[in-house]
């Protein structure tokens, strides 16, 4: 059995970006533990929080749920708050992720892979796919979390391959769709979206896990500009976008390998 340690953002990330992996992982036996580095408290506010519930608390649950429909173990938190997007005020609140020390923030990452004895940890690109402060720290904490850890587990990045996005762009503009952005412009860092392929290292099937996908999904309803978004998605369309997972393996030798890295 091998650990996998998932981490993310926030509460949510993990649905659009992991969740097939973390489904298969679990299918195959293996131990997954996803691990939140804020608590996603500058995510958008449901109207029908109940008395008394703050944000914090419903995707707290949301998270849990996330978890049950994908098989995963453990939630963990490292007990940040959200820093928003860049240029927002919460930018510069002390006790925001983007501000955290990198080795508090990692001391903290590295003891959950400690108490797991992790075989792998996942994080994001160097620009975490799209230059939110928050993605960004976070490339950075898990980097720093493996080399603190006793036992230094394998590191894999979670990516989005630019390439298919812009291929997937051009079909929906010949269809007369709107693709919604451009994944060369500028993201929310003044980067393109993503990864090139000839820098990604592994392409995961996971669409034999797509109702699982839909479920995590699903479970995060508060956030409903996003997962509104993907659950209004024609089936075929939600299969073609979610039926695949992208990771870089840093010091791996290039070349893209469609398969499942467990299997190494």
């Amino acid at each position: 059995m091998t650990t996998i340690v998932f981490v993310h953002a926030h509460p949510d990330d993990e649905s659009s970006q992991t969740s097939g992996s973390m489904a298969k992982a679990s299918a195959e036996g293996h131990r997954v533990v996803v691990v939140y580095g804020t608590n996603g408290d500058h995510g958008e506010v449901p109207e029908d929080l109940a008395p008394g519930e703050t944000l914090v608390d419903r995707r707290r649950k949301e998270a849990d749920m996330s978890a049950a429909a994908t098989g995963t173990s453990r939630v963990a938190w490292l007990g940040y708050s959200d820093s928003g997007m860049t240029g927002w005020e919460q930018n510069h609140e002390p006790n925001n992720f983007h501000n955290a020390d990198l080795d508090e923030a990692a001391g903290r990452l590295a003891q959950i892979l400690d108490e797991e004895n992790a075989d792998i940890v996942t994080g994001y690109d160097w620009h975490g796919g799209y230059g939110h402060p928050d993605h960004v720290k976070l490339h950075h904490v898990v980097h720093r979390a493996a080399e603190l850890a006793v036992r230094r587990p394998r590191v894999l990045e979670a990516t989005f391959n630019r390439d298919r996005l812009r291929a997937f762009r051009d079909l929906a503009l010949a269809a007369g769709q709107d693709f919604g952005f451009d994944p060369d412009g500028p993201m929310d860092d003044g980067n393109p979206m993503g990864t090139p392929e000839a820098e990604i290292h592994w392409q995961v099937d996971v669409s034999a896990f797509l109702e699982q996908r839909r479920a995590a999904m699903q479970s995060h309803a508060s956030q409903v500009t996003d997962i509104g978004s993907f659950m209004a998605m024609p089936p075929e369309v939600f299969a073609a976008v979610f039926g695949t997972e992208f990771y870089s393996e840093p010091g791996r030798p290039p070349g893209m390998r469609e398969g499942w890295f467990l299997d190494e």
